[in-house]
C-alpha cells in the first residue's frame, strides 16, 4: 500500500514538472513574440526615420541647410525613441522574469509540500520499535527542509542581481544617449 502512495506521489510531482515546463515554455514564446513585435515596431520607425532624412538630404541646397541637419533635436528625438525602446524590452524581460519567479517559487512550495507529505506516510508505517529511527530521520528531515528556504532565497537572489544589471545596463545607456544630445551641434542661427 505504502508503494502504491509512492507512486502517485511521484507521478503526480511529475504532473506538476510537466506543467511548470509547459508553462514557462509559454512565458518565454509570449515574451520572445513580444520582443520581436517591439522590433518589428521599432524598425518600422527607423525605416520611416531614413526615409525623410533622406528626403531632407535630397532638398538640400545649400551648404548651410546641410549643416543644419544634425542639430540637438534630432539627436534629442533618436535618444527619445531609443529610451522608448529600452523601457519596452525591459519591461517585457522584467514581465518574464518575474513569471518565471513566481512559477520557482510555487515548485519549491509543492515539492515542500509534496516531501513533507511523504514523510509523514512513511512514518506512519514505520514498525513497532522504530521511534528513535524515526525521531532522528524526523530531525534530519526538518534540517533538509531548510534547503528549501535556502534554495528560494537563492531564486530570489538571482532575480534581485538580474534586475539590478538591467537597471544598470539600461541606465548607463541612457547615460549615453544623453551624452550624445549634449554633444550634437547646437542649431546656429541664419543671419
Amino acid at each position: 500500500m505504502f508503494q502504491n502512495q509512492l507512486n502517485d506521489q511521484i507521478a503526480q510531482a511529475q504532473a506538476k514538472a510537466l506543467e511548470n515546463a509547459k508553462h514557462l515554455a509559454e512565458v518565454a514564446a509570449k515574451s520572445a513574440q513580444e520582443l520581436a513585435e517591439i522590433n518589428q515596431a521599432a524598425a518600422k520607425d527607423a525605416m520611416v526615420v531614413a526615409q525623410e532624412a533622406s528626403a531632407q538630404l535630397s532638398a538640400i541646397k545649400d551648404p548651410q541647410q546641410f549643416a543644419n541637419l544634425g542639430q540637438q533635436e534630432a539627436a534629442q528625438e533618436i535618444a527619445k525613441y531609443a529610451a522608448a525602446y529600452q523601457a519596452k524590452v525591459s519591461n517585457v524581460i522584467r514581465n518574464g522574469n518575474q513569471e518565471v519567479a513566481n512559477v520557482i517559487d510555487a515548485s519549491i512550495d509543492d515539492a515542500r509540500e509534496d516531501l513533507v507529505k511523504f514523510v509523514q506516510e512513511a512514518t506512519k508505517a514505520a514498525p513497532a520499535g522504530s521511534e528513535a529511527f524515526i525521531s532522528a530521520f524526523k530531525t534530519a528531515f526538518e534540517t533538509s527542509l531548510q534547503q528549501f528556504d535556502q534554495a528560494r532565497a537563492s531564486a530570489a537572489d538571482t532575480f534581485a542581481n538580474f534586475e539590478k544589471s538591467l537597471e544598470s545596463a539600461l541606465s548607463q545607456a541612457q547615460g549615453q544617449f544623453g551624452e550624445a544630445v549634449k554633444a550634437a551641434p547646437k542649431k546656429t542661427r541664419a543671419k
